[in-house]
């Protein structure tokens, strides 16, 4: 058995360990993995392995991330993530799975990490361990993870053909021309700092035209903001990770945010429906939202929950 770095040439074989071991419930794709465990500017190669058995077979691996991007959004260089930690699980109860969380944690601890996240990294996979998956919550209990909270995937499946793009008095809802560029980065610097920002720049940089943002306008000013996915988005979005599960083609909404001195008029349902409506008017029949803890305010647009998530973090 032997450690190695984490290398690009054994994609292939990740993948189908991946797949092994988790691609019943969420199926990897080689494309999916080079963009978020290869390509991430924060990918920290120095706490991330891989394990070959005898054989030279891939049979684990770790992936951590810390901040070392160039664009600040204020997210704090103090905080590492473990993306993924996965055994084969006929090698398991053999210490692998500890040797690679102990290597993870003392080279992000030695890089200034005093907290660890599971899941919830930029371009991540999971917001925290699936909830089915009781012996993986053990087990990092038992290594000093901690309970902190549940998050949420929903989804809704339509058949109608075509939708209408709702109307609200007083405010204009369209997608974002390129041109409200500068307006929309203001409007996320000014009252989303942080992941949404950074995640809005990210997706210009790598080609967004405007068309996966529903922007809702008073007097012409940007006040909210809705993201939809689909497949033929820059990036492979959060939520249309999972799509090989579904008939046809997903789509994805969220984040969604709506100006904190514009709330109270029912802003945030309404631009829900009308990014609904651009999808559905896709001829997108399936509709997933990632990472929420608002599961009463989704239901009332007919979402219901399809996965849940235990997060967990801890002190080093």
């Amino acid at each position: 058995m032997q450690y190695i770095a984490w290398n690009i040439e054994r994609l292939e074989e990740v993948v189908a360990l991946w797949n092994q071991e988790l691609g019943k419930d969420f199926p990897m794709r080689d494309e999916l993995l080079i963009q978020n465990s290869f390509y991430d500017i924060n990918v920290f190669n120095a706490g991330s392995l891989i394990v070959v058995n005898d054989h030279n077979h891939v049979i684990g691996f770790v992936v951590t991330k810390k901040w070392q991007d160039d664009i600040d959004v204020g997210i704090g260089k103090d905080m590492g993530w473990i993306q993924v930690l996965l055994v084969d699980s006929s090698y398991r109860n053999q210490g692998i799975g500890a040797t690679l969380l102990h290597h993870a944690e003392s080279k992000l601890k030695e890089h200034g990490i005093t907290r660890i996240i599971l899941g919830k990294d930029a371009w991540h996979y999971f917001p925290g361990i699936p909830t089915q998956y009781e012996y993986t919550k053990k087990w990092f209990t038992k290594h000093g993870y901690k309970l902190n909270g549940k998050e949420f995937d929903l989804d809704n499946h339509y058949h109608k053909e075509n939708m209408s793009i709702p109307i609200k008095e007083g405010v204009e809802v369209s997608l974002l021309n390129i041109e409200e560029k500068g307006q929309f980065l203001n409007f996320m610097h000014r009252c989303f700092p942080g992941r949404w920002e950074y995640e809005a720049k990210q997706y210009f940089q790598k080609g967004g035209t405007g068309r996966e943002f529903v922007v809702l306008k008073r007097e012409k000013q940007i006040i909210g903001f809705c993201r939809i996915n689909d497949s033929k988005s820059p990036v492979i979005a959060q939520n249309v990770y999972w799509a090989p599960l579904y008939e046809g083609e997903l789509g994805g909404i969220g984040p969604l945010g709506i100006d904190s001195n514009e709330r109270k008029h029912g802003y945030g349902l309404f631009i829900v429906e009308a990014a609904i409506a651009y999808l559905r008017n896709r001829n997108i029949h399936s509709i997933l939202i990632d990472w929420t803890g608002l599961v009463t305010f989704y239901n009332k647009l007919g979402f219901k929950i399809c996965n849940s998530y235990d997060t967990y973090e801890k002190d080093v």
